[in-house]
């Protein structure tokens, strides 16, 4: 009876172990988003550069992803290849969530900018409107303010080829 307490602690580490390994690499679900099918948010940034402001406003009448990044954001690493991709046929603007505006030029000096303009949220209000729960973030928003799609997480070669891509197509 007292062996069958000593393997106790360790059957049931095993049993963790495997409930993990059968998770891991596994694709997760999309998180659902209220804001899918409304319209956008409004919101108004300081530009990382230049004067004037980042205005969701501004872009009615064309099909924009919309990228929450952060200098500090190590997913956000991962995914820069692909938007550097998505420049090439895409419009992308930047919102710089939590960041000094210091560290986000430096960081794109470094690995390059995909953004057509970068709105700084310091203080986080828009990424509080837009539901943001962590960097990075996209959302695909239809010439008609729409919100038509809402990634969470990072965007990979796979899902800006299979459905991003596509999305902004039709949407054009």
């Amino acid at each position: 009876m007292r062996r069958w307490r000593l393997w106790l602690p360790l059957a049931a580490f095993a049993a963790l172990l495997a409930v993990v390994g059968f998770r891991v690499g596994k694709p997760e679900a999309p998180l659902p988003s209220p804001l899918v099918g409304k319209p956008l948010p409004a919101f108004s940034l300081p530009l990382l550069e230049g004067e004037g402001r980042l205005n969701s406003a501004d872009f009615a009448g064309r099909a924009v992803l919309v990228n929450v990044f952060g200098s500090w954001c190590v997913a956000c690493v991962e995914e820069h290849p692909v938007l550097l991709e998505a420049a090439r046929s895409a419009e992308i603007v930047g919102i710089a969530w939590r960041d000094k505006p210091e560290d986000t030029r430096a960081w794109l000096a470094k690995r390059g900018n995909p953004y057509r303009a970068v709105g700084v949220d310091a203080d986080s209000r828009a990424v509080l409107d837009l539901g943001v729960t962590g960097a990075p973030e996209t959302f695909v928003v239809g010439p008609d303010g729409r919100v038509a799609f809402k990634l969470t997480g990072v965007m990979t070669p796979e899902i800006w080829r299979d459905r991003i891509r596509p999305l902004l197509e039709s949407l054009k």
